[in-house]
């Protein structure tokens, strides 16, 4: 069968076809421009984080940039610090040794002064079973005289122990120096002298341990003297007072040989 398709149908057929074509071209255009625009948005959006990235990485930089000072400042600090420290410590130790050089010089100057103090503050003195205070210089003076007397420089002994009388007339050395001066003066021959001296010491102190001695040596100046008769009647005295003494004994044989 033959189908036969009039002119007129023909050109409305071709201008549906050009219509269709056409809607399928405007609609393939506007997927296009759709498909662009989303690419667009992508493409700002991408850059937009990239770009906040980017600032990120700069803010994280610029805080590790700030650490790392603080870092510095605080390094630069802690060495400040342990510069300090030290020089405290310096301080510290130099302050110790001046504490304790002061210390020592405190120490001497004290045992200087006590050094001085003692020379002139009393002291005890124990001779022949007596006790008593005495001065430093006293006790110099003392021990000066009788050092003369025992290198046998009698006239320097009797000097100075008569010097030692009249600067101390109530020493408690007094017995002790009223009999050495009586042997410095037997020594240098002055046997009257010697005698007064003796019988000082008897006089003050009939109970002195150096009393037997002291009447035997007057004894023995008497001899000297030529006056037998005084010596015998001392050399009686000193054994009835004194009868257990060395001094006793020895006047009994002494008195034996003059009678």
């Amino acid at each position: 069968m033959n189908l036969r398709i009039s002119t007129p149908n023909v050109l409305r057929l071709r201008g549906v076809v050009a219509a269709i074509a056409l809607g399928a071209a405007s609609v393939a255009a506007h997927a296009a421009l759709f498909e662009d625009d989303e690419a667009r948005r992508a493409v700002l959006d991408l850059r937009q984080r990239m770009e906040q990235s980017n600032q990120q990485q700069r803010d994280l930089a610029e805080q590790v940039n700030q650490l790392k000072r603080s870092l510095l400042d605080m390094n630069a600090t802690v060495e400040q610090l342990r510069a300090d420290l030290a020089k405290q410590r310096g301080l510290d130790e130099q302050l110790q040794r001046d504490v304790a050089e002061i210390q020592r010089k405190q120490k001497d100057t004290q045992q200087t002064v006590d050094d001085r103090l003692r020379r002139f503050e009393p002291q005890k003195v124990t001779l022949d079973g007596k006790e008593f205070m005495a001065d430093p210089d006293e006790t110099r003076q003392y021990g000066d005289a009788i050092g003369l007397l025992r290198r046998s420089d009698f006239a320097g002994a009797a000097a100075a122990l008569a010097s030692f009388q009249k600067r101390y007339p109530s020493s408690g050395y007094n017995e002790s120096v009223l009999f050495w001066l009586g042997n410095a003066q037997y020594g240098k021959r002055d046997y009257r002298e010697a005698i007064n001296a003796f019988k000082g010491l008897l006089a003050a102190s009939p109970d002195s341990p150096r009393a037997p001695e002291a009447m035997l040596s007057i004894a023995n100046c008497q001899i000297e003297l030529k006056d037998l008769k005084s010596a015998r009647r001392t050399l009686d005295d000193l054994v009835k007072t004194y009868p257990q003494s060395e001094a006793a004994q020895a006047g009994r044989e002494r008195l034996a040989s003059l009678k």
